[in-house]
């Protein structure tokens, strides 16, 4: 437009004050604001994705849901794009509800909630995908353990988006492993957890458990056994007789043995020694006849298998037939109870406390036989202690004489 001389000034001024006369008015007469609000989605693939977009004192605006590329999807109620998957739910002054179904990973990404005022508002709604990951492999190093050594087993969880994160159990214990995540070519991921811990013998048949966990999905597992290999555990068992063994009875002593690989060689000796002659071994028993004192001593089994060899003891002390005093009843095994033989050490010191304790009586009686004769001689020359010479003397002591009838001697 052009505009020239005086008028043009007028003109101008006339369309500087429209504006201000108008803001002035709006001034005067204030309205609510409007609130444009959406929400994020995550949705799993393949299934369906619900957005919203919603207004607080809607004044008629018109609201519209565009996709990623700035597309229409729904202009109010009405649907441009040619995509049958999006499907209205819900239309109304304050929301504009759709639906897409059957998401692919392809539908990730940005949607816009356009409310059109003045300025025109927009709200954002972004769509995450989430690819649950395939189920989990569990590998281990090797098929058998032997006690003691290490295993090491991994946990895969392949082609899930985002990555998932792996956690271990065994038994009831939950162990730490080491993980590591990979991403692929199409924007997956690939986690794969190695665990490393030493067995025992206890470990063997007790499941270890890989626990993959993903927002898609719950209670994805993958289980195996441990298999542990170990030396046998060996136990004798006295299978008769029943309390204290004794001269002519029997006794048979059966050899228990458990390990993995089950033990195949089980041997008796007797320590130091060989068995009796006519001993009888059936597989795992030990069978003597006609017990007696010769057999005293300890019997040994011996269990092997291909991890190692282990051994158990059993001490035989064969007890008379007819004892003076019955002994207590015992579990004749190496270290726990040997019946008690007779000490040598202890008869011999009782015996030489006897011995010294004779030899003292008989030193005290010859004292004391001594001291007696001598006062027999003195009573003899008794009464010739104060003669003044000595015929005066044979004279008193051939006096005393002439009583001797009334005296009574005693010898012991």
């Amino acid at each position: 437009m052009a505009i020239t001389g005086n008028g043009s000034l007028a003109t101008l001024l006339f369309l500087f004050m429209i504006p201000a006369a108008l803001h002035k008015g709006a001034a005067q007469y204030p309205v609510q604001s409007q609130n444009l609000v959406t929400d994020n989605v995550a949705v799993v693939e393949g299934e369906v994705a619900v957005i919203s977009c919603r207004v607080k004192n809607n004044d008629d605006s018109v609201i519209q849901l565009l996709n990623p590329n700035r597309q229409t999807i729904y202009f109010r109620d009405v649907r441009p794009l040619k995509d049958a998957r999006f499907q209205l739910v819900n239309f109304s002054d304050n929301e504009l509800r759709v639906s897409l179904s059957n998401v692919t990973l392809s539908d990730e990404g940005r949607y816009v909630c356009q409310l059109y005022t003045d300025p025109p508002q927009e709200a954002y709604a972004d769509i995450t995908v989430l690819i649950p990951p395939g189920n989990p492999i569990i590998e281990s190093r090797e098929g058998q353990v032997i006690e003691g050594n290490e295993t090491e087993m991994t946990c895969t969880a392949m082609g899930s988006k985002p990555a998932a994160t792996i956690r271990w159990m065994k038994g009831d214990k939950e162990l730490q492993g080491k993980s590591k995540v990979e991403e692929t070519y199409d924007a997956m991921f690939t986690v794969t957890s190695q665990l490393t811990f030493t067995v025992t013998k206890e470990d063997d048949g007790v499941p270890v458990v890989c626990i993959v966990d993903h927002p898609a999905v719950k209670d994805v597992q993958a289980q195996t056994y441990l298999v542990v290999h170990y030396k046998p555990e060996v136990k004798i068992i006295v299978e008769f007789p029943d309390g204290l063994p004794r001269e002519g009875q029997n006794m048979e002593l059966s050899c228990q043995a458990k390990g993995k690989p089950h033990p195949q060689q089980i041997s008796w000796v007797k320590v130091d020694d060989h068995l009796p002659s006519h001993a009888l071994i059936t597989g795992p028993d030990l069978y003597i006849e006609n017990l007696n004192k010769t057999y005293n001593g300890t019997y040994r089994c011996f269990a092997a298998n291909s991890v190692g060899e282990s051994y158990d003891d059993y001490i035989l002390y064969v007890y008379d037939t007819t004892p003076s005093t019955e002994p207590a009843a015992h579990d004749s095994r190496a270290g726990e109870g040997a019946p008690r033989a007779v000490d040598h050490a202890v008869i011999g010191g009782v015996v030489a406390v006897v011995v010294f304790a004779m030899l003292c009586l008989l030193i005290i009686l010859g004292r004391y036989f001594a001291r007696h004769k001598g006062t027999y001689f003195t009573h003899e020359a008794k009464g010739a202690d104060d003669a003044a010479d000595a015929d005066t003397a044979i004279i008193n002591a051939e006096g005393g004489h002439n009583n001797s009838d009334e005296k009574k001697e005693y010898y012991i």
